[in-house]
């Protein structure tokens, strides 16, 4: 059985944090975090097995808890009759947007690891997942609105991964940019009007 030792056990992740921030995942070593804490590395094996399982314990839980919970809305959404989609696509989006952010900053220190110290972690490729589940629900929107015969402007899937990926690289920037909560809403706010109206915009429909 492990020793335990709480306050270690906290220590080393809050040192972790500090070595991942500074050098990148990559660059950071068990040996520098040691050495931060003033303790062998020993002593830090006792209760990760790598700097992976330290920075998993760092991020994971938030990121698996965002990315749940943004499948979930997506889902729900999906499941609307298409007409009740589009009329509250705008507000829908708005408050998608408020949720999302307010988890983010109020999870930053693990937002701030992903998007910007997580190369070559299982995390890399972790906004890519919620681009992908973003270009999902608007493809689904998308032929649920063809299938009701709606006239529409062709959009193909490049296009759609394209305004995906430019929503959530909007989103993380302002992490990236340690940008404070309160100008980060407000920028996610106009950014979220935005791309509401691009799309309906691209597609050629109404936003009223």
């Amino acid at each position: 059985m492990r020793p335990v030792n709480d306050k270690l056990a906290a220590d080393i992740l809050e040192a972790g944090k500090r070595e991942f921030l500074e050098k990148g995942f990559q660059g950071a070593s068990m040996r520098g975090i040691a050495a931060s804490l003033g303790v062998t590395t020993g002593a830090i094996y006792r209760y990760y097995l790598d700097k992976e399982a330290i920075f998993d314990a760092l991020v994971g839980p938030a990121a698996g808890e965002l990315e749940q919970r943004y499948r979930q809305v997506q889902q729900a959404f999906a499941m609307k009759p298409v007409e009740q989609q589009l009329t509250s696509l705008p507000e829908v989006s708005k408050v998608d947007q408020a949720w999302m952010m307010h988890y983010i900053y109020e999870h930053f220190d693990a937002f701030k690891l992903i998007a910007s110290c997580s190369v070559g972690t299982r995390y890399e490729h972790y906004i890519d997942v919620l681009v992908e589940i973003e270009d999902n629900a608007g493809r689904v929107l998308i032929d649920k609105m063809t299938e009701a015969g709606m006239e529409l402007q062709p959009i193909d899937d490049d296009l759609i991964h394209i305004m995906s990926n430019a929503l959530f690289q909007g989103i993380f920037e302002t992490v990236r940019h340690d940008m404070p909560r309160e100008k980060a809403y407000i920028y996610m706010e106009r950014l979220k009007d935005f791309y509401s109206a691009g799309w309906f915009k691209i597609l050629g429909i109404s936003g009223d």
